[in-house]
């Protein structure tokens, strides 16, 4: 089992992540697909576990808020982790975050990653600028 240090990260909060877990990964090697894929079934599961108020995912779920801490939901409910990987993936294909891995930003969802020891995997969320 490998494990990955996942950092969450906002254009707005560089240099300070607001959030850092470790991801199980069975392989030696996958893609960024499976990467995220695991990352959003990893934290659904925990958020389906507890049931609270806040999920702290990689992307809102319908029906939510964003909150300074997460995504408020109006009524604690089971998520769909399927739905949440197709929301991920399709943020990803948009530019909605962006992928670094020990520093090298990752460009394809089909592009393999080698697992090694103590590997760090940047997910910076893009704020739009605000302004004319």
């Amino acid at each position: 089992m490998n494990a990955v240090t996942i950092w969450d990260e906002m254009t707005s909060t560089l240099g300070k992540p607001q959030f850092a877990f470790t991801l199980a990964v069975a392989e030696e090697r996958i893609t960024l697909r499976e990467l995220i894929r695991a990352r959003v079934f990893q934290e659904v599961a925990e958020y389906n576990a507890q049931q609270g108020e806040i999920f702290r995912g990689l992307v809102q779920p319908s029906e939510a808020e964003r909150t300074l801490n997460g995504y408020k939901l109006r009524q604690p409910r089971q998520l769909d982790p399927h739905r949440q990987v197709e929301t991920a993936l399709a943020a990803f294909e948009t530019n909605g975050f962006i992928i670094l891995v020990d520093d090298r930003q990752m460009d394809s969802l089909d592009e393999p990653i080698e697992l090694v020891p103590d590997l760090s995997v940047t997910f910076l969320k893009l704020v739009p600028l605000v302004g004319g």
